[in-house]
């Protein structure tokens, strides 16, 4: 099994990727454990100290100016994660549960938040006995971090709330941690604070939404070119020297991809005596200039996710020279911006695509194609409630796309009375990314459909392999009505988990 190792600093977003989906195990490097055992000196010398320090030895939010004494501040620190547990709605995914979870330890191991190594310690065994906390889908505003997401994880590592089990059972965490040797934690000065304060949960999710997004942006290409050759469209629009006089990096890459998959093609630009065009359509001559703003926004989310990775976001925060500062970088703002970024982006692709696939259903635009890609057109009805399907997903997504980060809304008694509501924007772009694989694959359906009723022409080598690897998949082609739900199953996970960009490189090679 893989392991990921925790420094200090240098965690990357595969290395997210293979705890919260691939179940990698966690180690602390010794270079953590010190920098674990240095900030920790640092709180203890203030805890010891008369003069009030936050979250060391205060309350918390508008109740910060308490000074709590030092009989009362374990109970502190149990009572912040049990009051701050207060999600309500479903559970949340698995994946995120434990991208959340890893994430917080990194930013622990950082050294930066006061946090003992035996506690740091505890939340990497956690993950490595595959406990996962029931988080759930209400609670967080995205400031002051995700507190409510976090707390339901640190309640676990006090051996309260409800966890669910390597087998899938949820039960209490208490039980689970007893069956695995591992001992809850009790927590000390700021140990709970640090425990909640951070964008953990924004950020998984948005590592995750890249990791999707880039494989679907690629297979956006493909699907983009199955349609342009469906329709006897043309490839000059593709041409290298087009693009680079709008010197955009995304258009170039998704051109440079279209043409890669359409190169060979039998039907592309030479089959329109009956009817000529002197250009396609904008769903189709477009879709480099569409699907390319879409992969340079991805780049610029994944930049400003790499800085938020290698953050340690808490407060306050323990600083090199051993000050403890109070500060503002729990805010989600610069992580809830590009969440909502990609929202709009994947309703235009997704919207785009639709706008294809009805041209391939339409026989008034489709240049010879049968009504709805229909065996007997009256009799079956073909693709034609398939791309009603897809245009539900789409206009989901347009609803999606508007922005959770341009909404605030006061907490705390007006002392948190700005927030980020991040976490928001990356729950409402999981459904998006997950609409955007299913609308993708109502096209991929279509257009391989309609490039095998081109009845004496030959589609590209790439175009082809497409098509047998979708056929393979169990995603049937053309003939009399039958049942559709099985086959848009089908190929949704052809799509979502990568095989139909996999069967288009094996002739293309690497697309960009």
């Amino acid at each position: 099994m893989h392991t990921v190792v925790l420094g200090t600093t240098g965690t990357t977003p595969a290395d997210v990727i293979a705890v919260a989906r691939g179940n990698a195990r966690v180690e602390l490097s010794a270079e953590a454990v010190t920098a674990l055992a240095k900030a920790r000196e640092i709180v203890d010398a203030l805890a010891a100290k008369p003069e009030p320090v936050y979250g060391v030895s205060t309350g918390f939010g508008a109740l910060a100016t308490r000074h709590i004494s030092t009989e009362l501040r374990a109970q502190l620190q149990r009572n912040i994660v049990r009051s701050h547990a207060a999600g309500m709605g479903p559970r949340v995914e698995r994946e995120v549960v434990r991208a959340l979870m890893f994430l917080r330890l990194k930013t622990v191991c950082s050294g930066r938040t006061g946090v003992r190594p035996e506690v740091a310690q505890t939340m990497a065994d956690l993950l490595n006995a595959g406990i996962t906390p029931v988080v759930h889908e209400y609670g967080s505003l995205g400031c002051s971090g995700d507190l409510a997401p976090l707390s339901h994880c640190a309640l676990a590592l006090m051996g309260e709330g409800d966890a669910e089990g390597p087998d899938g059972a949820v039960r209490p965490a208490g039980e689970l941690l007893a069956e695995h040797g591992i001992e809850p934690v009790e927590l000390r000065e700021k140990e709970g604070l640090a425990l909640l304060n951070g964008t953990d949960g924004m950020l998984g999710m948005l590592l995750m939404a890249i990791d999707d997004l880039e494989r679907l942006y690629k297979s956006a290409d493909i699907t983009a070119a199955l349609s342009l050759e469906a329709l006897l469209g043309t490839d000059k629009v593709l041409a290298p020297e087009l693009h680079a006089i709008r010197p955009h990096p995304g258009q170039g890459a998704s051109a440079a991809n279209m043409a890669a998959v359409l190169d060979g093609s039998g039907l592309t630009g030479h089959h329109q005596d009956d009817a000529p065009r002197v250009q396609d359509a904008y769903s189709v001559r477009c879709a480099p200039q569409v699907t390319g703003a879409g992969r340079d926004t991805i780049a610029h989310a994944a930049l400003v996710a790499s800085r938020e990775l290698a953050s340690a976001v808490d407060n306050p925060v323990v600083l090199p020279d051993g000050r403890v500062e109070s500060n503002g970088n729990f805010h989600g703002a610069p992580v809830a911006y590009v969440l909502d970024f990609l929202a709009i982006a994947a309703a235009d692709l997704a919207s785009i695509a639709e706008r294809r696939t009805d041209r391939l259903l339409d026989k008034n635009r489709s240049h010879g194609l049968p009504p709805f890609l229909a065996d007997d057109a009256g009799v079956d009805s073909g693709l034609m409630i398939a791309q009603y399907t897809q245009a539900a997903l789409v206009s989901e997504m347009k609803r999606l796309a508007v922005p959770a980060s341009a909404d605030s809304i006061p907490s705390s008694a007006m002392q948190e009375d700005h927030v980020s509501m991040g976490w928001s924007a990356a729950r409402k772009l999981r459904t998006a990314v997950g609409n955007l694989g299913r609308v993708l694959a109502v096209e991929l359906y279509a257009s391989t459909r309609a490039i095998e009723l081109r009845d004496g022409l030959t589609p590209a080598p790439a175009s082809a392999a497409a098509i047998a690897a979708t056929r393979a998949a169990g995603v049937e082609g053309p003939g009399p009505d039958r049942y559709l739900s099985p086959d848009l199953a089908a190929a949704e996970s052809f799509v979502r988990d990568g095989g139909l960009l996999e069967a288009v490189e094996k002739v293309t090679g690497p697309l960009a």
